[in-house]
């Protein structure tokens, strides 16, 4: 079983410090981090936070999942793995790909407009 927790739904003024001492009471915590918009600094509302152990992660799930924090009824879940984002744009394994769109595109009527 996974030791990492999702925790979701945060109120804006928790912080990495406030979310390690909530989750610590139900055992040990290796890291905790809220996380944080890059342009403005401010919290997203959603973190992570990894137990020492799997034990430890469950009884935090139950316990925590559903609490009201100043208002706001946080989610709090083991985490899933991180998604590869790369097939999102357009661009992967396949190489580039502008469109699927078979009247958009260069050479199908005007400058790359497309038909009108």
């Amino acid at each position: 079983m996974s030791k990492k927790i999702y925790v979701g739904n945060l109120p804006y003024s928790v912080t990495d410090a406030i979310l390690e001492s909530n989750f610590g009471e139900f055992g040990g915590v290796a890291s905790a981090k809220v996380m944080m918009d890059r342009d403005t600094g401010r919290s997203k509302g959603f973190g992570f936070v990894e137990m020492t152990s799997a034990e430890a992660a469950q009884a935090a799930i139950q316990a925590l999942d559903g609490r009201s924090v100043e208002g706001r009824s946080i989610t709090v879940n083991l985490a899933r793995p991180r998604e590869d984002s790369r097939g999102a744009s357009g661009s992967g394994a396949q190489g580039y790909k502008a469109s699927s769109r078979a009247d958009v595109g260069y050479g199908n009527g005007g400058y790359g407009g497309g038909r009108y």
